[in-house]
C-alpha cells in the first residue's frame, strides 16, 4: 500500500508517496511523469517517513545539503537502478554530463560504450526527484535540459545549491525541454 502527503516548496506543490519501505515518490506538481507510479489504490496518510522527508526538504530549500538521506524505495530495472545510485553519489552543487554518467554505466558494465539517450531515460524517470538528484545531470554543451519537473526549476534547484551557472544554458528548442 501506498501513502501520500504534501508538501509546498518554494518551487511549487510536491506530492510524496511512501510504502512501508520508504519514500516512493516525490513529484513537483505539473510534471513530465506526475504520480506515473503511484498505486491507484494509494491512501493520505501521515506516515513518519514524510516527517522525515519534510525535514530533509526543509533543509534542502533552506540552502544547506541535508545531512542525512531519508528512508527511499526506488522501484525500477536494474539498470535504472544503477542510474539512480550514481545520481545519489553526485555531489551537492556539483553536475555531470549525460555522457560521462554513460561512460561510467559503459565502464561499471564492461561495456565500451553506453548510450547517453539510454541513460537520459532512466534518469528522466526518476521517481523521486531532488532526493535523488536528477537535476545535477547536464547536456555536455552546457544546455539545462531533460528534467521532469521543468527547465526552470532545474536551473533554481542548481542556483539554489551554489552551482556557477555561467556556462550552462536553457535550450529554445529540442525533445528533452
Amino acid at each position: 500500500m501506498q501513502y501520500t502527503a504534501t508538501y509546498q516548496s518554494p518551487l511549487g506543490g510536491i506530492l510524496l508517496a511512501a510504502d512501508e519501505i520508504g519514500l516512493t515518490g516525490l513529484w513537483f506538481e505539473g510534471e513530465k511523469f506526475y504520480a506515473c507510479s503511484l498505486d491507484p489504490e494509494h491512501e493520505e496518510r501521515v506516515v513518519p517517513v514524510f516527517d522525515v522527508v519534510k525535514k530533509w526538504l526543509d533543509i534542502y530549500f533552506s540552502g544547506r545539503e541535508p545531512d542525512f538521506m531519508p528512508p527511499i524505495h526506488l522501484i525500477g530495472s536494474e539498470f535504472r537502478q544503477q542510474v539512480w545510485k550514481i545520481l545519489r553519489e553526485i555531489p551537492y552543487g556539483e553536475t555531470i554530463t549525460y555522457g560521462a554518467l554513460a561512460e561510467r554505466i559503459a565502464r561499471e558494465r564492461g561495456l565500451k560504450r553506453m548510450s547517453a539517450q539510454a541513460v537520459g531515460g532512466a534518469v528522466g524517470h526518476n521517481e523521486i526527484s531532488i532526493i535523488v538528484p536528477c537535476h545535477r545531470v547536464v547536456g555536455s554543451d552546457g544546455s539545462l535540459t531533460g528534467y521532469a519537473g521543468g527547465v526552470d526549476r532545474k536551473k533554481k534547484l542548481l542556483t539554489l545549491e551554489g552551482v556557477d551557472m555561467e556556462n550552462f544554458y536553457v535550450p529554445t528548442r529540442g525533445t528533452a525541454l
